[in-house]
C-alpha cells in the first residue's frame, strides 16, 4: 500500500508511521519528495483492509492506497518520478542518453585497450566486457575470469571510462565487485533469484537484462528482488526475446521500451547487438531505441570481429561504431537528449 504523508507530516510522525508499518509485519519504503514524503509498505497483504483502516487514523497521514501491481517498489503507483542514477560525471536517466560499448569477451590486453580508447572517442561512457562468459555449450570459451577483471580496471585507469561486466554467480560478487562500477545480470540469470537477492544487497548499480522468454512483468518481478533488498540503483535491458523468427538472432521487442517506461520508473536501455545478432542492423535499431524513449544502448565493439572468440558477427568495428554514434546523435537533438 501507499501512504501519502501530509506535507505538514513531522519528522517524528514519518518515523512514527514506519514503526506502525513494521508492527503488522510490513516493511516500510519511504520515499522523500520535493514536497511530502510517500512511505510504501510492503508484505504479503495479511489483514490488508485492517492496516489500511488503522493507518488512516495515523496522525500526519494523509491518505492510504492500496498498491494493485505485484511489482510494488519498481512500479510507478508507489514512485511517479523517474529513477536517475548518478555515476561520476554523468546519470543514468534524465535528458542523458548514455552508451556502453566494448567486446562481448575481455580477451587480449591489446584488444581491451584498443577498443576502450575507441569507444571513449565516440561518446561511450561505459565500457562493457565479459570476464565471466555463462555460454550456451560448455565447450566454448568462458571468460578470463578475474584477469579479464583486472584487464578492464587498467582499461577504466587509462581512459576513465565506468565498467560494467557480468556477474553469474553469487560467490563472485564480492571479487567482482573489487573491479566493476555496474553489476550486469544476463538473460538467462534474470530468474536467479538466489543472485538477484544478494546483489540487492550491494550498493553498485545493478543492469538487469530481460530473460530471452521472458513477459515484461516477470523482467519487472526480477527487478523488484533487488530493490526489495535495499538496493534501488537498477537499470532494465531489452535485449530481444526468442520467436519463431530465425532471420534475427531475437526479436528486439522495441515496444518493450515505452511499455517498461509506463509501467516502472526505472531507467531502460537498449541491446541492439544481441537483440538481433547482425553487424547491419545494429545501427537502425539504436536510433529506433532513440526515439522511443530509451535512455541509452549497450553495443558489442571489437577491433577485428573475425578473431574475436564469440559474437563477433553481432560486433561492430570500432569505426562502425563511430558512423553509428554520429547517427545516434542526430535523433538525440529531436528527442532533447545528449550524450
Amino acid at each position: 500500500m501507499i501512504i501519502s504523508m501530509s506535507p505538514q507530516a513531522t519528522k517524528e510522525q514519518i518515523e512514527h508511521v514506519c514503526e506502525k508499518i513494521r508492527s503488522f509485519g510490513y516493511i516500510a519504503h519511504p520515499i522523500y519528495g520535493e514536497e511530502r514524503v510517500v512511505i510504501g509498505a510492503v508484505g504479503d497483504g495479511r489483514e490488508k483492509d485492517r492496516v489500511i483502516s488503522v493507518m488512516e487514523s495515523v496522525p500526519g497521514v494523509e491518505s492510504v492506497i492500496p498498491i494493485l501491481q505485484p511489482f510494488k517498489l519498481v512500479g510507478r503507483e508507489l514512485k511517479k518520478e523517474d529513477t536517475i542514477i548518478k555515476m561520476d560525471g554523468f546519470t543514468i536517466g534524465a535528458d542523458q542518453f548514455v552508451v556502453m560499448a566494448g567486446p562481448c569477451s575481455v580477451e587480449t590486453r591489446e584488444q581491451l585497450l584498443e577498443t576502450a580508447q575507441r569507444v571513449k572517442a565516440a561518446g561511450a561512457k561505459i565500457l562493457r566486457g565479459g570476464a565471466f562468459k555463462p555460454r550456451t555449450s560448455p565447450y566454448d570459451f568462458q571468460g578470463l575470469e578475474e584477469e579479464g577483471l583486472k584487464l578492464l580496471a587498467e582499461a577504466r585507469e587509462k581512459t576513465g571510462l565506468k565498467i560494467i561486466t557480468e556477474i553469474i554467480s553469487p560467490e563472485n560478487i564480492d571479487l567482482v565487485s573489487e573491479y566493476t562500477d555496474i553489476f550486469q545480470v544476463g538473460a538467462r540469470n534474470m530468474q536467479n533469484f538466489a543472485l538477484l537477492k544478494r546483489l540487492g544487497k550491494v550498493t553498485k548499480p545493478v543492469m538487469l537484462k530481460r530473460g530471452m522468454m521472458s513477459t515484461l512483468k516477470e523482467c519487472l518481478m526480477s527487478a523488484e528482488y533487488i530493490v526489495s533488498q535495499g538496493n534501488a540503483n537498477v537499470i532494465l535491458c531489452e535485449r530481444g526475446i526468442r520467436t519463431f523468427e530465425t532471420y534475427t538472432r531475437n526479436t528486439l521487442d522495441i515496444s518493450a521500451v515505452p511499455a517498461l517506461k509506463q509501467l516502472s520508473h526505472l531507467p531502460v536501455i537498449v541491446d541492439p547487438s544481441h537483440g538481433t545478432g547482425k553487424r547491419s542492423l545494429i545501427t537502425p535499431v539504436a536510433k529506433a531505441a532513440v526515439a522511443v524513449g530509451s535512455d541509452g544502448l549497450m553495443v558489442e565493439v571489437h577491433p577485428n570481429p573475425e578473431e574475436a572468440f564469440s559474437d563477433g558477427q553481432q560486433s561492430l568495428l570500432p569505426e562502425e561504431f563511430e558512423e553509428m554514434m554520429r547517427e545516434v546523435k542526430k535523433y538525440l537533438v529531436v528527442e532533447g537528449k545528449r550524450l
